[in-house]
């Protein structure tokens, strides 16, 4: 490789940081965009890309994934998800603190930064984790885009639902922290309740739609008690899209899933435990709120959850079965097919998957085509759809909720920091991202 590296796209449908589109150019040097215009001439690049026909979207930014190393990597690790990433469009995520051990202090968040600089394709920040005794922890650890609490289904260290233990979190500094907004009182409760059903259907009410919204006005009383950054992780039901249309202050956010937003508790029926996460899928009611909330701005963007699980896992008898599901491969694709059916906008895509979790985070450079912003892109094709398909897959696990579903705008490459890092189903395993920095 040449001392710098330049990378000129060429005739791409460009989407613009105002949201219009722009047939033309782009031309990234080492990391960076340096221009976009309707021609750039009199440039020899050291590589090349003829985009015609192809969208030029901002790379995705997921901002909740769980890649399982250290710890459980015969799930997933750091090196199978960014390649799960690269096909997916995804150049940069944020990862949850629940591995082995947990990351909730400096020298595991360390850990992880190591790792991810070695096997890497794409950007990576990593979340500390808050127990009821690592405040210190909390306070001091860096690099990290926030503090995540488990209020509920979670078990161990990392479940934190005691009101002293959540108020001492909230009352102390000024970091952005993240919640996953269960009750765990009340979960345990309708576990006893409901105890003998083997119906994986079930899970949607043990953890019904009271038991996110107990959690969620906990959450945005203590966020509103001391003027605390807040965002709500996968928000997954209308109540809790109503209470923040009701009052969401200024430093306030939340996420939706594309599960959340597409498939509901029918899912049961088609592919019974794989449908199983939490929050729990719920009514087809539910998806319309969060898309409603979605495009009014309620909800601030768009997140995966990617949390695999082995076939061999899913495959127990409910309730031994793990809960989450993978979804960095086709987040892309099932927000684009459903902007093309008319439930959005592409331009709302690029926003709710780039820029807005740049804002939402403190992200600097990323999340829009322009000059002096970080060259993370990726070209999707609108013209040709593609079921999911099992083989094809990326992530270790080897499966999907959304397994035979037709989709378009299936990224064609992937550029992490000017660099191809996939293209037309090819991998370049020698890319490497860096860790994410946040304002």
């Amino acid at each position: 490789m040449s001392s710098t590296h330049s990378l000129l796209i060429r005739r791409a449908r460009i989407i613009l940081p105002n949201g219009e589109f722009m047939v033309g150019d782009v031309l990234t040097r080492d990391r960076q965009i340096v221009e976009v215009a309707p021609e750039i001439l009199a440039t020899t690049p050291t590589r090349e890309i003829d985009a015609q026909g192809l969208t030029l979207l901002p790379g995705v930014i997921d901002p909740q994934v769980h890649f399982r190393e250290p710890g459980l990597e015969h799930k997933e690790d750091l090196f199978t998800a960014s390649c799960a990433c690269a096909k997916g469009g995804v150049t940069s995520f944020l990862e949850m603190p629940n591995t082995r051990p947990l990351t909730t202090n400096q020298q595991a968040l360390d850990d992880k930064l190591q790792r991810a600089s070695t096997k890497c394709l794409v950007n990576y920040g990593f979340f500390i984790g808050a127990t009821a005794e690592n405040l210190p922890d909390l306070l001091t650890a860096k690099p990290t885009p926030g503090i995540k609490i488990f209020m509920g289904s979670m078990h161990g260290q990392l479940l934190v639902d005691q009101d002293t233990a959540l108020e001492a979190i909230f009352a102390q500094g000024d970091r952005l922290i993240a919640v996953h907004a269960e009750d765990q009182a009340r979960i345990n409760q309708r576990r006893q309740e409901f105890a003998g059903i083997h119906d994986p259907a079930i899970h949607s009410q043990i953890q019904d739609n009271q038991a996110a919204l107990l959690a969620t006005k906990q959450a945005l009383r203590l966020s509103k008690k001391y003027q605390r950054r807040l965002h709500i992780l996968h928000m997954s039901t209308a109540e809790e899209a109503e209470l923040l249309r009701q009052d969401k202050p200024s430093w306030v956010t939340a996420e939706v899933t594309p599960q959340h937003l597409m498939l509901n508790t029918s899912a049961y029926e088609k592919i019974g435990t794989l449908a199983q996460m939490n929050p729990p899928l719920r009514s087809p009611y539910d998806n319309e709120a969060l898309w409603q909330a979605l495009r009014d701005g309620v909800i601030d963007f768009i997140a995966t959850d990617h949390a695999p699980h082995t076939l061999a896992e899913k495959a127990q008898e409910y309730p031994n079965t793990p809960s989450g599901m993978p979804g960095v491969e086709t987040s892309l694709p099932l927000m684009l097919t459903a902007a093309m059916q008319g439930k959005c906008t592409i331009a709302q895509v690029a926003h709710w998957m780039s820029k807005a979790v740049a804002v939402a985070y403190g992200i600097p450079n990323k999340g829009a085509i322009a000059p002096g912003y970080d060259a993370d892109l990726v070209l999707v094709d609108l013209n040709t759809y593609h079921p999911v398909r099992r083989e094809e897959l990326l992530t270790k696990c080897g499966w999907s909720p959304f397994e035979g579903w037709n989709l378009t705008g299936w990224p064609v490459t992937t550029i992490v920091g000017g660099e191809i890092v996939y293209e037309k189903g090819q991998l370049n395993t020698s890319v490497r991202g860096q860790a994410l920095t946040f304002s």
